[in-house]
């Protein structure tokens, strides 16, 4: 599953990889991938599964990971280091830059053609070296030639990490930074002051020499922070402040009129935000860095902040909580009033002016809704119905397509068929479940058809004659099967019509750049069908989504949503359909007669207020029973469950698709592959509950409509 995904990618990874990026001076990156979230509806292609996540920075609950954390702290040095933008690589250790100590660091240099400002970013020489490693950097700046850290004893990479050392670089009005061994998280103007927050690992010493301006304000001093002031060296208006092992909090190291100096373990920035406060009302582009603002401000301790905005004298910040927290606020002084999602938040001044005597602002947020008070529905009072009328004797399927095509476009030929293309393509029917029925009049001499069937990887297909069940195709890994499918004793009408059908999962399509050339082209469909006396199938007919890829009814679902199954066809899964004539039965009970597909429905209210709920519909029995399950929540397809395969168990849907303040509705068609009992047992579990969440999420849960259905 995608979980070994997020460990290879975790945020060690984003540090190495993506300052790699950076030291191959990339200024445009596309992130694979942020958010993956759900491939809701029909499978695209068959090396995946519904979900979409692969080790995303935000999971596909929407929670917040380990990576985010890194992600941010980089996204905040790049918004807070204009001089970054414009760079000249200039040289690599592989290419004779030698200027660090220790050969097993790797170093790159760039270097801004017009500010000189520096950036030596520095790795491992092995980057799956999971040692630590320490040095120090022979750098030219300009103050000079110097060798640096020069209080501290070294630099130090933990492991598979990457660090950004700076070098002449600048901050706020008119700031600079000779050069800094920890790591910067923000730089900037908040009211009129230059404001540099710095971070850097807890068992590590980091070194920052910079020029501290203006008149400082009294501070309470910390044992774990030294200022060295006239370094031989350097130029006497520069301070070297050194940050000792064992910070584990927010630590102010300068407070003036004129800068804020802060530094903090990287633990600890990580639970910070920097959020825009937007420009003027008019322009379109006003929460846009550097484009409609260059305005923002500093929150600690939620975890997350969606949004700041200044209106008068009042704070106004929104975002989400885990748990209470303190709030650290770094904004303009003529802030009065600091609202939390419309809350007044009430300040304690003494802890404020610990952290800055000017715009410093700390309280305290209570975590309102814990996991414990959000009481989840039990999935019960299930409704069943039998979805396979297809295979009873007399079903008429006169308004189904007739598979009479003799050519395609498609350049994959069939393998026997007498001429006739049975692709679901050539018919509109590209995804999802597709049903076939062959007719022939028995002779009753017929023992066995042979057919060759493609859905791609991973696929299935169920085969009966009349209202008898002949086998399942369940196998993993191979695209097609070539299979013979023996008759029972007494299974054939002779001299009547008798009808194969076939029900074929369609797993979506290949990706192309493998071999054979055109495999994005692969034929889903049968490929082959034979009778074992050679005689001849009279009609084939086949029927997909009902309305096919053009006229489907559910336009605001999408094409992707819905299958071939007969209670798809009908609107079983959509809210609003009556099933009051329907028998009662437990989902975990399975289907009654084997092999086949029913359709079970039922269900559940919710009333969550200020909330953001995060909720995964799970199939908790063991992995290794023979069914595929379709999972409808208020009419969206939000699942593919295979149980003899897996890996996917657990389905989040979010909020939108669930009504949070109503009925809902949850529909699951089983499809059985086998003449044995399945029990599926399916939960809705809470994974995560924060306050605060998106507010005023519509749902379009559109109701079901005879209009357009068989």
């Amino acid at each position: 599953g995608y979980g070994g995904c997020r460990l290879l990618t975790g945020p060690d990874f984003l540090s190495v990889f993506n300052l790699d990026l950076w030291a191959s001076n990339a200024k445009m990156i596309s992130f694979y991938m942020f958010y993956g979230g759900t491939s809701w509806g029909a499978i695209p292609y068959p090396g995946i599964y519904t979900s979409y996540d692969y080790g995303a920075t935000i999971s596909e609950s929407r929670q917040l990971t380990t990576k985010y954390d890194e992600m941010k702290r980089q996204g905040l040095y790049l918004r807070s280091s204009p001089d970054f933008y414009k760079t000249d690589w200039v040289a690599d250790t592989n290419t004779g830059l030698s200027v660090s100590t220790n050969p097993a660091s790797y170093i790159t240099e760039l270097r801004n053609p017009d500010t000189q400002a520096g950036y030596f970013i520095a790795r491992q020489a092995n980057s799956s070296s999971t040692e630590t490693i320490t040095f120090k950097l022979n750098i030219t700046t300009s103050a000079g030639a110097l060798k640096i850290p020069i209080v501290a004893s070294a630099i130090t990479i933990g492991g598979r990490q990457s660090k950004v050392i700076t070098t002449d670089g600048n901050f706020g009005f008119g700031s600079k930074v000779l050069y800094s061994t920890a790591q910067i998280f923000f730089a900037g103007v908040i009211d009129g002051r230059d404001v540099l927050f710095l971070h850097g690992d807890t068992n590590q010493t980091h070194e920052t020499a910079l020029a501290l301006t203006g008149t400082q304000n009294k501070l309470r001093p910390s044992p774990s922070v030294t200022l060295s002031a006239k370094v031989p060296g350097l130029p006497h208006e520069l301070t070297v402040v050194t940050f000792m092992t064992g910070i584990s909090d927010l630590i102010t190291v300068w407070d003036s009129n004129t800068q804020l100096v802060l530094f903090a373990d990287t633990a600890t920035a990580a639970t910070f935000w920097s959020p825009v406060i937007a420009g003027r009302s008019a322009d379109p582009f006003r929460n846009y860095w550097g484009i409609g603002t260059n305005e923002s401000i500093i929150v600690g301790g939620p975890y997350l902040v969606r949004d700041a905005s200044i209106s008068g004298t009042t704070l106004a910040l929104r975002g989400d909580l885990q748990t209470g927290v303190e709030l650290r606020v770094i904004a303009p002084r003529s802030m009065k009033t600091i609202n939390w999602n419309g809350a007044r938040v009430s300040i304690d001044l003494a802890a404020s002016s610990v952290i800055t005597s000017r715009g410093g602002f700390v309280g305290q947020l209570e975590h309102k809704s814990p996991l414990s008070h959000i009481q989840v529905p039990r999935l019960t009072g299930w409704k069943y119905r039998d979805s396979l009328p297809e295979i009873q004797h007399g079903f008429d399927d006169s308004s189904w397509t007739i598979a009479n095509h003799t050519s395609t476009n498609i350049p994959y030929p069939p393998y026997y068929n007498n001429g006739r293309i049975l692709y679901g393509c050539d018919y509109g029917f590209c995804e999802n479940v597709v049903l076939w029925r062959g007719h022939f009049m028995a002779t009753g001499e017929e023992q066995s058809v042979n057919l060759s069937v493609n859905g791609g990887q991973n696929f299935a297909a169920s085969v009966w004659l009349n209202n008898d069940f002949l086998n399942s195709y369940t196998i993993s890994n191979a695209e097609e099967f070539n299979q013979t499918f023996a008759f029972p004793a007494g299974a054939i009408m002779t001299g009547k019509d008798n009808v194969i059908t076939v029900i074929q999962d369609n797993m979506g399509l290949d990706e192309n750049g493998y071999n054979p050339p055109n495999v994005l082209k692969s034929p889903r469909g049968i490929r082959g069908f034979q009778l074992d006396t050679g005689g001849p199938f009279a009609e084939w007919k086949v029927q997909g989504k009902v309305g096919g890829y053009n006229n489907f009814p559910d336009k605001v679902r999408g094409v992707l949503n819905e299958g071939g199954l007969f209670g798809e066809r009908k609107g079983w899964h959509l809210p609003s359909f009556s099933t009051s004539t329907w028998e009662t039965r437990p989902l975990l009970e399975g289907l009654p007669n084997g092999a086949g597909v029913g359709f079970f429905v039922t269900t559940f209210d919710l009333n969550l207020q200020g909330v953001d709920a995060m909720m995964s519909f799970t199939f908790t029995e063991a992995l290794g029973q023979t069914y595929r399950a379709f999972l409808f929540v208020n009419g969206w397809m939000m699942g593919k469950r295979v149980g003899n395969l897996g890996p996917q168990a657990k389905f989040p849907v979010h909020e939108g698709i669930l009504n949070y303040h109503g009925k809902n509705t949850v529909a699951v068609a089983i499809w059985s592959l086998a003449n044995q009992t399945v029990s599926p047992n399916l939960e809705l579990v809470l994974d995560a509950v924060v306050d605060g969440g998106v507010g005023n999420v519509v749902a379009d849960n559109p109701s079901w409509s005879p209009v357009g259905r068989e």
